[in-house]
């Protein structure tokens, strides 16, 4: 009987839009926004974890320091995640002129 329930009321009692939850945002995420993935960020912004939460944060730019993860999975436990070299950029030990041990830092550098 649920059929004919259907057909009685027509498709004017249903909405035309639903409308989004309260708690999503209408727009893109800016800087220091809170989020869930980055696709909920502005353009140039990635989603990246902030003590326990998620905030958008900046793409990295060429010369910045980022982070190089050397197991899968690792990326998950840091506190202050970094988001990823912006695209054309690479993860990659800086080279000093001096000790060959004096830095262990990584920056975003052209392939």
């Amino acid at each position: 009987h649920g059929a004919a329930e259907m057909d009685e009321m027509g498709t004017e009692a249903l909405p035309r839009r639903t409308p989004a939850p309260a708690w999503l945002p209408t727009a893109k995420g800016e800087e220091g926004d809170f989020c869930l993935r980055s696709s909920d960020c502005a353009a140039g912004l990635c989603c990246a974890r902030h003590f326990w939460s998620k905030i958008c944060k900046p793409v990295l730019r060429e010369g910045q320091v980022c982070t190089r993860h050397r197991r899968k999975g690792t990326h998950g436990l840091e506190i202050f995640q970094r988001c990823q070299c912006a695209e054309g950029l690479a993860c990659r030990l800086q080279r000093e002129h001096g000790p060959a041990d004096a830095s262990r830092l990584h920056t975003c550098q052209r392939h």
